[in-house]
């Protein structure tokens, strides 16, 4: 049992997940390839708001900043989504090269921030509702972001069953 610094216990990582939660790269690329080349992203949402405090304070912006958020769920070969996703894109990041996040659609972000470049990454690990969830902070040619990414319980089973089977 593990107990945080406020004196809560914290659940412990289940192990099909933790290689997923700390991966490096594409995840786009890690789907597709545990899905025999299945993948698909739908979008749910996408709007303004301002950054959450602690957004801002670890992509070192104004707390007031406007950000563009664009929420979706990631497919592999099962009719249950796989992954919840959301994307927090600072408007001076789209004032920049980044702003083609803004307009492509169904398309995985992956598919853009990996293409030739292997952009700076800070990531954190915690627990939501939903699932199990890896926070990264990108900095990709000068423009930060952050991509969330949380691994949902058809996800998990997925997993469990690969391993029974395999």
């Amino acid at each position: 049992m593990q107990i945080n610094s406020t004196g809560k216990v914290m659940q412990h990582i289940p192990a099909e997940l933790k290689t997923w939660l700390y991966a490096s790269g594409s995840l786009t690329q890690q789907l597709t390839g545990l899905a025999d080349g299945e993948f698909s992203v739908q979008p749910v949402k996408e709007h303004f708001q301002r950054l959450t405090f602690s957004d801002a304070k670890w992509m070192r912006m104004p707390p007031q900043h406007t950000s563009w958020v664009r929420e979706s769920y990631l497919y592999g070969c099962e009719a249950q989504p796989w992954v919840r996703a959301k994307s927090i894109f600072p408007i001076l990041s789209l004032q920049r090269r980044a702003r083609l996040f803004k307009h492509i659609g169904k398309k995985p972000i992956g598919r853009f921030l990996f293409q030739r470049t292997r952009p700076a990454c800070e990531r954190r690990v915690i627990r939501l509702e939903d699932g199990w969830t890896r926070q990264s902070c990108y900095t990709w040619h000068g423009c930060k972001f952050i991509v969330q990414e949380t691994f949902l319980a058809d996800f998990e089973q997925f997993l469990q069953k690969q391993n029974s089977a395999g």
